[in-house]
């Protein structure tokens, strides 16, 4: 899938592919004006939040680096019936922002498609799990104290400006859970100074950072943050510790009067460790994400019209002669050779318009794209769902 925002990161920081990830500092900029007010702006972030029920820690508010009781902002909406429903007081939510506040939403790629699509295209581009979280900042208002994330992150500066410090690693590489509790923040200066409208910086995992929009005055700063978990050794051992329940050895009680059985167990974990080597745990990985959440096709509602491949990670296409495998979230279905064309176009990542697919690749198309919707690896592309590509990915039957 080609994505402008994937793009335009990728050009800002100096990349060619996802290989920079978690491998240093590094900051650019995008100059497309156009691309950054497509993706997310101040007043599209309110009104997001004003039209859904959320609850904290989801969505939350700051002030001067403490977060606001959410009864401050909260209310509860009661229909003619009685029922409660929690939502974001706006007006409130308005009186803390002319003040200077923080306003937090996480994983906004839940209820925006634009964050939605743009989060799927890093999935397929760095082939790992992304989600992304704004925040919004108003005046002279604080964010975070110093602190590190156990993730890569990408910040894209969508308005106005923040003043950044980024500092070095503690402990390398650390991890969410780990033998160190990594709470002494590093003296090594990175990088200090102020993201601007476009600006893009990459921090990755351990870095102290902090934000900050005081000494600035009045303004606004909203920026996204696309957090992007990488896999590593300890990750693996994981899956390999699921493993080795296949192997009755592994299923024995360790007993500490007998050695023998001990020294054939570290044997056993040894021999493990050869047959399942990480490249395995990296595409097992990959597989073993589930199916994504989307809107249901049914007859009842009409016609399938258009449709576009929606799984985290890019499926996998393999030729075997006759037949194709198609692999993707856990499945693996098996076509005629003669669908390869139509797999190829309906799992680009790119929506696909089936008229316009019959017209380039034949009339076998359609029926392949009510398989792939009937398994949930591409979804019905319903003008919500289209809204999240509309100029930032091309029509895959252009």
């Amino acid at each position: 899938m080609e994505h402008r925002l994937t793009s335009a990161i990728e050009t800002a920081l100096g990349w060619n592919g996802a290989g920079g990830l978690g491998k240093g500092f590094a900051r650019g900029s995008i100059d497309d004006p156009d691309l950054i007010s497509r993706v997310l702006t101040p007043n599209r972030l309110l009104d997001i939040v004003m039209r859904r029920s959320m609850n904290r820690p989801q969505f939350r508010v700051f002030q001067e680096s403490r977060e606001v009781h959410p009864a401050i902002y909260f209310t509860d909406s009661v229909s003619p019936r009685g029922q409660s429903i929690p939502m974001v007081n706006m007006h409130s939510l308005g009186r803390l922002l002319g003040e200077g506040a923080t306003v937090i939403l996480d994983q906004a790629n839940v209820f925006d498609p634009t964050m939605e699509v743009a989060c799927r295209a890093l999935q397929w581009w760095s082939r790992e799990r992304v989600q992304v979280n704004a925040y919004l900042t108003t005046n002279k208002a604080s964010g975070f104290p110093l602190h590190w994330d156990d993730h890569d992150v990408v910040i894209v500066q969508l308005a106005g400006e923040k003043s950044w410090e980024v500092r070095g690693t503690s402990r390398a590489v650390p991890l969410y859970r780990d033998a160190d509790p990594n709470d002494t923040p590093s003296q090594e200066a990175v990088w200090s100074g102020t993201m601007k409208t476009g600006d893009v910086m990459h921090i990755p995992r351990g870095h102290w950072h902090q934000a900050t929009r005081d000494g600035h005055g009045s303004g606004r700063s909203l920026h996204v943050t696309f957090g992007i978990t990488k896999r590593t050794g300890a990750s693996w051992l994981a899956w390999l510790g699921d493993w080795c329940r296949e192997k009755e050895i592994f299923r024995h009680d360790l007993d500490r009067r007998d050695e023998a059985p001990l020294h054939a167990l570290a044997e056993a974990a040894a021999q493990l460790v050869t047959d399942r080597p990480p490249t395995d745990f990296l595409a097992a990985y990959e597989q073993a994400m589930p199916l994504p959440r989307q809107v249901p096709f049914l007859d009842v509602f009409g016609t399938l019209d258009a449709v576009v491949c929606t799984t985290h990670f890019a499926p996998r296409i393999e030729e075997h002669g006759e037949t194709v495998d198609v692999l993707a979230s856990g499945k693996k279905l098996t076509f005629m050779a003669k669908a390869l064309p139509s797999l190829r176009l309906l799992l680009s990542g790119r929506p696909v318009p089936l008229a316009q697919a019959v017209s380039v690749v034949g009339a076998e198309a359609a029926a392949v794209a009510e398989i792939l919707v009937k398994e949930e690896l591409c979804a019905v592309l319903t003008p919500e769902l289209s809204s999240g590509y509309t100029g930032l990915v091309t029509n895959a039957a252009s």
